[in-house]
Order: C-alpha cells, then sequence, then structure tokens
C-alpha cells in the first residue's frame, strides 16, 4: 500500500511512501482488538473500591433494646445491615481487575488494528514536525491545513519529539503518543492516525522483527 506524505502546510509532496503489507493489509481480527482494548481498559482500574461490613462499622457494641416485651424483632446491634448507620451487605472490596494477552495476539491485535484503519482510509503521512519549544497555536495550524482540525487524532511521534507532545497535549480530541507506545485500544480510539514520516519504521519495527 502507498500512501502520500503530506507537507506541514497541508499540500502533498511529491515523495510517496510504502506501508508493509504484513502490517498494514492483514485481515483484521476483529475479535483479538477487542480483547486487547477490553485487556487495556481493565488494567486501568485500580480496584481500590471498599465499603464497610458489618464487623468494620464503628460502634454497635451495645444492645440497642432489651430483648423481649417491645413487640419487635431483636436486635444485638445498631450496626445491623437492616439498620441505618450500618455496614452494607456483600459490599465492593479491593480486587485487581488485570488481564493478560500472550505476546503474539497482542502483536496480532495491534496490526489487526492498523490494517483496519488503513482499509478504512484512516491513515495520513505527514513530514517530520519540530518545534523548537512547545506551541500549541502552530499545532492548530498544522491540523487546520491538513483539514483534521475538528476531528479526533492521534498522531504518533518518534522517541524525544516533546516539544510536539507538549504543543498538541491541550487540543480537545489530539492525542500525541510515541509510535512505539501505542497501544491497540490508542489505534482504534480515533477517527484518524497521523504518522510523522520518521516514525513509520518504529510503529512497524516490533511487526518486522518476527
Amino acid at each position: 500500500m502507498q500512501l502520500n506524505i503530506y507537507k506541514i502546510d497541508g499540500s502533498e509532496s511529491k515523495e510517496k511512501i510504502d506501508l508493509p503489507s504484513d502490517v498494514f493489509e492483514i485481515e483484521p481480527n476483529h475479535h483479538l482488538i477487542y480483547q486487547a482494548v477490553r485487556t487495556f481498559l481493565s488494567n486501568q482500574r485500580q480496584g481500590t473500591h471498599k465499603a464497610k461490613e458489618r464487623s468494620e462499622v464503628r460502634g454497635g457494641g451495645k444492645k440497642p433494646f432489651k430483648q423481649k416485651g417491645r413487640g419487635t424483632a431483636r436486635a444485638g446491634t445498631s450496626r445491623s445491615p437492616l439498620w441505618k448507620g450500618g455496614g452494607t451487605i456483600h459490599g465492593p472490596r479491593p480486587h485487581t481487575y488485570k488481564l493478560n494477552m500472550t505476546k503474539k495476539s497482542a502483536q496480532l491485535a495491534r496490526k489487526s488494528a492498523l490494517s483496519l484503519k488503513a482499509k478504512n482510509g484512516e491513515i495520513m503521512v505527514v513530514e517530520d514536525i519540530n518545534f523548537e519549544k512547545p506551541k500549541t497555536k502552530d499545532f492548530c495550524s498544522i491540523l487546520k491545513n491538513l483539514n483534521i482540525y475538528d476531528k479526533k487524532v492521534l498522531m504518533l511521534t518518534v522517541k524525544d519529539n516533546e516539544n510536539v507532545y507538549k504543543s498538541g497535549r491541550n487540543i480537545t480530541g489530539v492525542n500525541v503518543l510515541n509510535a512505539s507506545s501505542a497501544a491497540t485500544y490508542d489505534l482504534v480510539n480515533n477517527q484518524l492516525i497521523l504518522i510523522q514520516k520518521s516514525a513509520l519504521d518504529e510503529l512497524c519495527k516490533p511487526f518486522l522483527k518476527q
């Protein structure tokens, strides 16, 4: 698959780039994409939720009223789950939500996500962007020039491109990530993937090693 490389002024350069067919043209495995997204989202959960049960609520050591003679149900503590101020029945307890995928499955899920995006025409390659200092206004201008300002965009860059990251992090709907660290969730959670030319090799490197 060949794509045009766009300049930051929005025009097409004469240069084209070949996308590796074994990364961008495979038959997408939708189930593995689902598993990868579910695993990613599940692993973001802290699992620190907690509610006090009957034995953990403060107070209630004294029997609230005598056993007999009131014509009502017996009570041994005012901290019963049936009473106001009592413990919670089967409340949430801290536990992990961690899920795992095999390395092969995770890699295939990423390739499937990239192939799905390429198939839908949702990948764009742009020439390398460098800012002398973080400048959100300049970043917005590039998006407008490329006619993608109103879209949810994932920009993939090379390592240590801190000025580009800082320039794009405050723009609504824009996510700037290192190409090697983008998860399957990041690859599908957007309307368009904008790849810097030099970041393409870094994006494909893990797959081509196999």
